[in-house]
């Protein structure tokens, strides 16, 4: 089917016009295939365009052709609506929303490298305006997303009207504190709705529906959650007798042994599934305590029944369970990672969070998957220096970072590939209090992750991105968005990127004290090795302890030493403390040492900033040995080093 119309005709479709240059070397996500023609085509104040729609074997689900002729203006073939407006997103960035009138002559080709292209938004610990939702969808569009995961329900609030069970929007959905961290610092108690200064609110059936309703009409589905079989406090303190106590307030999973919460599960699926049609509903699956499943009659009788051997396997149960349950409705279940301890059921699909192995390990089973690695693809982690961002879990996550991952890793067997789906951008909101400081971190590490969901490797270029992202986010400010200032941005800390020349470069560390296991940087070069610990112990250049660090520098001769020193950090979220103190000695031979210096902490256990602090000494000695002993803090947690600078 051809037919020819006025482009301002199908530009109101489009939410939010991009205003970019005039060629297609500006577009984002950058397209497939673009072959640059000679010449311009003009147009005064609309361009003649052609539509061509043709069969959808034709050509794949949601591409395109769009092609800029200069006598013939321009035509766009495609085989469904999403591939149409896809078109027309791409020629609006072109275009500037047809304010510029003068476009190169270009062949464009394009389709998604993944048919999943997600964004995960916390509502719980922070609740969000169907109108906040709705602003996010339009960039979302803008940029070819097409799945929008909410976090409706968790220990922080209940955010969707469930007729059957009105306590969690009366009472679950509020709390006393505006802020998830005080109210977390609290006694974590609830609110009834309507009551002083409660905070929280949820969406009702009929928001829900017209959200649907405008997403889909972008061509993005929204996949709720709820959260099961942990993350369920709020639940708890409105149900309590779904619970292994029966009380309020003592229990964080349900109780998989309870008959009762089945139906309950089953009942808020129905209310669920009634009006989000989406293709996946997830159920979570993650961080579950299940220690009171060990003493709990009613599971333990549940275990001896289906001949279950531990409390993983019972959480496997469950999920098992309620994945039939969902299947049996023609849906299906998808959850985080640990959705895979005990056992998967058939059909079941898996957002790996935890790193990528729970991923591919899921796609081995032969379960599709979806990537959301916490290192690449979270983005609740601060994106530039800490010292002048707003407060944020911690980590460090800037936008080179995001672009860079590659979701196809070596070790994923050719034949199972297919079942990688996509890529999601994930944004928890326990620091995130507003929305203004919720999209500040999105976008533009959100745009990344678009741009690698729906680009081809090959066309990726970080230096290149940057140059079509900067007028992209002044664009977006022009629109009302709050976006972080690419332009300005601050980037690592001193020496991460050049590296340190000092002394006791290359030189064998002994230590006397294992590492923990989940961050060993480089092994046992890491304190000689010039490289130094950027914003975060997640870099892969701290080393981290559960113990004191005790470590001997081998100089390999004896040589003078006038400085020695090493670099701690705190977070007190994650329970990263400086040294109660530091040692440092130094021998000639390894075997009688000397004591030089000792370095006390004066940096506060209860600051909950960032800090970085030098415990370090000047002297005037000669040594080939040099021991640095840190003894780990009085609040125990974890101890990290990045180098032994020793001058």
């Amino acid at each position: 089917m051809k037919k020819c119309i006025l482009l301002s005709v199908l530009l109101i479709l489009l939410p939010v016009p991009l205003i970019m240059a005039q060629g297609p070397d500006v577009v984002i996500p950058v397209p497939a295939e673009v072959s640059v023609n000679k010449g311009t085509y003009r147009f005064r104040s609309q361009p003649e365009m052609c539509l061509v729609k043709v069969s959808e074997n034709a050509m794949p689900s949601e591409s395109y052709r769009l092609e800029i002729h200069r006598r013939k203006g321009i035509t766009i073939t495609f085989s469904d609506s999403a591939g149409r407006d896809y078109a027309l997103q791409t020629l609006n960035q072109m275009s500037s929303d047809g304010t510029i009138h003068e476009l190169q002559c270009c062949e464009i080709y394009d389709y998604p490298r993944f048919p999943y292209r997600g964004l995960h938004v916390d509502v719980s610990r922070h609740f969000r305006s169907v109108d906040f939702l709705k602003k996010q969808i339009d960039a979302m569009a803008m940029f070819k997303m097409n799945r929008m995961h909410i976090h409706l329900t968790d220990a922080a609030g209940w955010r969707m009207q469930i007729d059957a069970y009105p306590r969690l929007t009366q009472f679950a959905a509020w709390r006393p504190q505006h802020t998830w961290k005080e109210w977390w610092a609290g006694d974590r108690h609830y609110a009834e709705e309507g009551s002083k200064g409660a905070y929280g609110g949820y969406y009702t059936k009929e928001e829900i529906r017209d959200l649907v309703s405008y997403a889909r009409a972008r061509h993005i589905e929204i996949i709720p959650e709820i959260e099961m079989p942990s993350h369920s406090e709020e639940v708890l303190a409105a149900y309590p007798e779904l619970g292994c106590s029966g009380e309020a307030y003592r229990d964080s999973d349900f109780c998989v042994g309870n008959a009762e919460v089945f139906r309950f599960l089953e009942t808020v699926l129905d209310e669920v599934m009634e009006v989000f049609p989406s293709e996946y509903i997830h159920i979570g699956g993650d961080e579950a305590g299940k220690q009171h499943w060990k003493n709990c009659p009613k599971c333990q009788k549940r275990m001896q029944e289906e001949g279950l051997k531990d409390v993983d396997e019972l959480q496997s149960y469950m999920i098992r369970r309620m994945a039939r349950y969902v299947e049996s409705k023609g849906r299906k279940v998808i959850g985080w990672d640990e959705i895979l301890d005990g056992g998967l059921a058939e059909g079941a699909a898996v957002m790996s969070w935890r790193g990528t192995e729970g991923g591919i390990a899921a796609m081995n089973m032969g379960h599709d998957v979806v990537m959301s690695p916490g290192r690449y693809c979270y983005l609740d982690h601060t994106q530039d220096a800490p010292f002048k961002e707003p407060q944020s879990i911690g980590g460090y996550l800037p936008l080179d970072t995001v672009y860079v991952y590659e979701p196809v890793e070596p070790s994923m067997p050719a034949d199972k590939v297919h079942h990688l789906k996509g890529v999601q951008a994930n944004l928890w909101a326990e620091y995130v209090v507003t929305d203004g400081h919720a999209e500040y971190m999105y976008w533009p590490r959100a745009i990344a992750i678009a741009e690698t969901a729906w680009s081809l490797p090959e066309n990726k270029d970080i230096k290149d991105f940057r140059r079509r992202v900067m007028p992209m986010l002044e664009f977006m400010r022009s629109k009302g968005y709050q976006t972080f200032d690419l332009e300005n941005e601050y980037g690592e800390r001193e020496y991460v990127t050049t590296g340190l020349d000092h002394m006791a470069k290359g030189c064998k560390v002994i230590y006397s004290k294992p590492v923990q296991q989940w961050y060993p940087a480089a092994g046992e070069k890491t304190f000689t090795d010039g490289v130094i610990g950027g914003w975060t112990y997640s870099d892969n250049r701290w080393q981290g302890f559960l113990s004191d660090i005790d470590v001997t520098v081998d100089l390999g001769v004896v040589k003078h030493v006038s400085y020695v020193g090493g670099t701690f950090m705190q977070l007190k979220g994650p329970g990263v403390f400086m040294p109660h103190k530091v040692d440092i000695y130094v021998s000639e031979d390894g075997t009688d040492f000397t004591h030089i210096a000792q370095v006390p902490n004066d940096v506060s256990v209860d600051d909950e900033d960032l800090i970085f602090r030098s415990f370090e000494t000047t002297c005037d000695v000669d040594a080939r040995y040099i021991r640095y002993h840190a003894a780990r803090s009085l609040m125990r947690g974890f101890l990290f080093l990045d180098e032994i600078v020793v001058n």
